[in-house]
Order: structure tokens, then sequence, then C-alpha cells
């Protein structure tokens, strides 16, 4: 029987990252450095709580929750990211389910983390006025999405084809707000003082040239996987703004949504 450090990684399938894989890397950390903020050491929003991940893909956002709060759900359709969930991450509570009926009582969860999901679902509203029924009263919505406006920006239809959707700031707080959620903040997430470095040595940036070569499907030159694989979740940096001055984030890369059941 396979350890967990011996399990086959979970494969890349465009709709989700996962760790260990090099060329990933960049895209990894971005995702992994928005749960470090949820950690005590930046926030205490999910220690000592029971805390729902939903759409939680390979589970190691899920993972890291679970070293602070009392409870962590992993949630996802895909039946294979599950059962990765349960063998490597056996402190997680792995279910299988759809996030537009999410499968727990009404009032029983205290946060609900949905981090670069909202943007792949067809029923959006519908998937918030969940989040909103199986929060406990004063639970927390936290939802992260790339930031239209920069992510494919001037154009109608999202670069990504699995996005169905995706949100400039004051899209997507005020579609929380129309689920119910109070106006708490927005967070914008940016590259910090080494990336916006690298990303001048790139044509396009880092994330210019990345996409790029995946359209291409060139070599990458070497420089480029040296850049990408030097990244760690210290080389993104947070802006938070109240409803008033959201449009300050315009030109951040992901947005972090922070909506109150009241």
């Amino acid at each position: 029987m396979s350890t967990p450090s011996e399990l086959d990684p979970l494969p890349l399938t465009g709709e989700r990252t996962v760790p260990g894989v090099a060329r990933e890397n960049y895209w990894f950390r971005r995702h992994e450095a928005v749960y470090q903020m949820l950690s005590p050491a930046g926030n205490e929003l999910c220690a000592a709580k029971v805390v729902l991940e939903a759409g939680s893909g390979e589970g190691y956002g899920a993972n890291l929750l679970a070293q602070h709060a009392e409870t962590v759900f992993a949630l996802d359709y895909d039946q294979q990211a599950i059962a990765h969930t349960c063998a490597k991450y056996p402190q997680v509570a792995a279910v299988r389910g759809n996030l537009a009926a999410l499968p727990f009582q009404s009032g029983s969860i205290d946060v609900i983390v949905n981090l670069q999901v909202i943007e792949h679902l067809w029923d959006q509203i519908g998937f918030l006025r969940e989040c909103h029924r199986v929060l406990r009263e004063n639970g927390t919505l936290v939802v992260s999405t790339p930031n239209r406006i920069t992510f494919s920006p001037g154009r109608r239809t999202p670069l990504n084809p699995f996005h169905t959707k995706e949100f400039a700031p004051k899209e997507l707080w005020d579609l929380m707000v129309e689920a119910g959620f109070a106006r708490t903040s927005m967070t914008g997430l940016y590259h910090g003082a080494r990336l916006a470095e690298l990303d001048s040595k790139h044509p396009g940036g880092l994330i210019g040239a990345q996409t790029e070569l995946a359209i291409s499907g060139q070599a990458w030159p070497e420089a480029l996987r040296d850049a990408v694989s030097s990244v760690t979740t210290k080389d993104f940096v947070f802006e938070t703004r109240a409803y008033e001055t959201v449009g300050e984030l315009d030109t951040s890369l992901d947005l972090i949504a922070f909506g109150a059941k009241a």
C-alpha cells in the first residue's frame, strides 16, 4: 500500500494547480500564498473553526488549513481528486459533492473557503446562496478569483477555456451582496518587488511568457525555467480595500473577497 509521500501526483487538467510540478510552480505559489494569508500567521479567520473548502482540487490547500482549524472538509465533485485527498491528506475530511447543492446542513459551517473556483462555475449566484445557507450566523465566506481586468484584459470571453465568467472587483463584491453577504472587505494580490523585477526581464512578464509558450508548445528558455522555479509565496503582496475604494484593486492579479453572514 502506498504511503502519502509515494502517491502519484494528481494530473494537471487546466482546471486546477498541483504541487511538485516545476513548470506549474508560479501558479501553485500564487494559490498557496492566499492559503497562508488565511492561517494564524496572517489572519485568525480559520483558527479553531469548522472550515469547508468548496472546490478543494488536489487537497493541498485544505491540508494547510487543517494545520490550524478544528475540522476541515474538502469538497470536490471530481472522484479522482477526492480519492487522492483521502489518501494523501488523512487529517482532512474529504467529501464528494456538487457545489450547486452543498451536502451540509444549514448553519453548520464557520468558514467557507473557495479559492480560484467560482470562475469555473456555471451557477455562480446559486453557489454563493448555498454558501450563505450552510454558514452559521456571523460565519465568513472567502472567495478568490483572477481579476478579469488583468487576467483577460479587454476580452468579452475569458482566456482560460475552463472559465465561465471572470469578475472585476466591484462585480464580484456586488454578486456576493446579492447572495446575502454583508459588505466587509476585498483584498488584491500583486507581484512583490522581486517578481516585478523578473517581469521586466521577460517579454510580457512572467505570466505572458508562460502563456505564450503554453500556446505555442515551444521549449522554455533556461532563464524562464529558473525564474518560475524560484517563485515562493513571499514574492506576492496583498492590499485590502473597503467597498468605497474597491476600484483601487483594478490592477491586482487576483481578488480575495471576504463576505460575512450577518
